[in-house]
């Protein structure tokens, strides 16, 4: 069938009512579906409607992650907090936590919030993107299942672990940082899969040492079962810079434990000792800078301006077509996508009929079955 365009009505209002048949509340659902089709919106279709069934819907009906969220509060002060998120939904658990780092940060200047027991939250993008909407810098970063392997090693010990930055412009479109501490990431392999697109050279390392290339559904059953793992930015080795992705891959692990008492590692494999599914315990944090608290949130949007301006103005490689700064890309997606929707390919497609038809929502008729 290949890719269709759903139109971003449908989208949002089939995800929100198949997740609220799977048992989470109407609010609830209602965020976790922004921040799913904000990847779309964006154009990183790793971590949007290619995701929703299979790591969220699966995972509640598996009973290994609660559609229903508890958010509590273990420690607060007026600058800091520690959440316990009771394996909950990660959006919604993600949302609150940023907004609290906001409104702290409004107050005093800073607000940082560590959360524990978490599940996997969507891109760290969407939560940046709230704190620079607020005049504020934003920055999160969450651990996840151990899947790439630390420089001269060969086991994955620690997860993608993405570091992301926000910060308020002038422009159209903020600066926002928003990539994996490894090359590639679960979600991107696990894409390539659906669409039939071999790995990358360089990105994924085998027991043995060797750079793991071709199919990437093989490839994904290596890293599933311990047998490769990804590599880290700068690649296998340190010739191209693989310890500078390893040290931030393990900065974003420690502020996603250490602060909170949380778990990490080979805890967050989603298994116990006898191979049984479990929660994935996953740690986040989340920190908010207001700009009103130093010279004032439009001379910090100017000045940030300024810089990007500049940085795309300087001079191109002789083949380039233009240079880009950091939520450019996205925001031109969006510029493309907003007055048509979303492309969905032929796995998802599939899936998306399947939790209609498990759910009843006989009400949805998508394109790709009018064609």
């Amino acid at each position: 069938m290949g890719k269709v365009i759903l139109d971003w009505k449908t989208a949002s209002e089939f995800i929100e009512d198949a997740f609220v048949g799977t048992g989470v509340p109407r609010e609830d659902a209602k965020i976790c579906t922004d921040v799913l089709l904000e990847s779309d919106r964006r154009g990183i279709e790793s971590h949007g409607c290619n995701r929703f069934k299979p790591i969220y819907i699966d995972r509640i009906n598996a009973g290994i992650q609660n559609a229903v969220t508890e958010f509590e509060i273990i420690k607060e002060t007026p600058t800091t907090a520690v959440v316990d998120g009771h394996h909950g939904m990660g959006q919604v658990i993600g949302y609150r936590a940023m907004n609290m780092a906001i409104e702290k940060a409004k107050q005093y200047g800073l607000g940082m919030v560590a959360v524990r027991n978490s599940c996997h939250y969507g891109i760290a993008g969407y939560y940046a993107s709230m704190a620079t909407k607020a005049g504020c810098i934003g920055m999160t970063g969450t651990n996840a299942r151990p899947s790439v392997a630390p420089t001269f090693g060969v086991e994955g010990m620690f997860g993608t672990n993405p570091y992301t930055v926000g910060i308020p412009t002038d422009e159209d479109f903020d600066f926002i940082f928003d990539c994996a501490t490894s090359i590639t990431q679960n979600g991107k392999v696990e894409y390539y899969e659906r669409i039939g697109e071999d790995v990358h050279p360089g990105t994924i390392i085998d027991s043995d040492g060797k750079p793991v290339e071709g199919d990437a559904g093989v490839a994904l059953k290596k890293i599933r079962n311990g047998t490769a793992a990804l590599t880290t930015l700068g690649g296998i080795g340190e010739a191209l810079g693989g310890y500078k992705g390893y040290g931030f891959a393990l900065v974003v692990e420690m502020l996603s434990a250490v602060l909170q008492d949380g778990m990490y590692g080979k805890d967050l494999d989603g298994k116990d000792e006898n191979g049984n599914v479990r929660p994935y315990h996953l740690g986040h944090f989340f920190i908010a800078i207001d700009t009103e608290h130093f010279m004032g949130e439009n001379a910090c949007r100017k000045k940030a301006g300024d810089i990007l301006r500049a940085i795309r103005a300087s001079k191109k490689a002789p083949d380039a077509e233009r240079i880009y700064t950091a939520g450019e890309k996205e925001w031109l997606i969006w510029q493309e996508r907003k007055d048509s929707g979303v492309p969905i390919n032929e796995s998802v497609q599939l899936e998306m009929m399947k939790v209609r038809d498990e759910l009843g929502l006989t009400k949805y008729v998508f394109p790709w079955e009018r064609t």
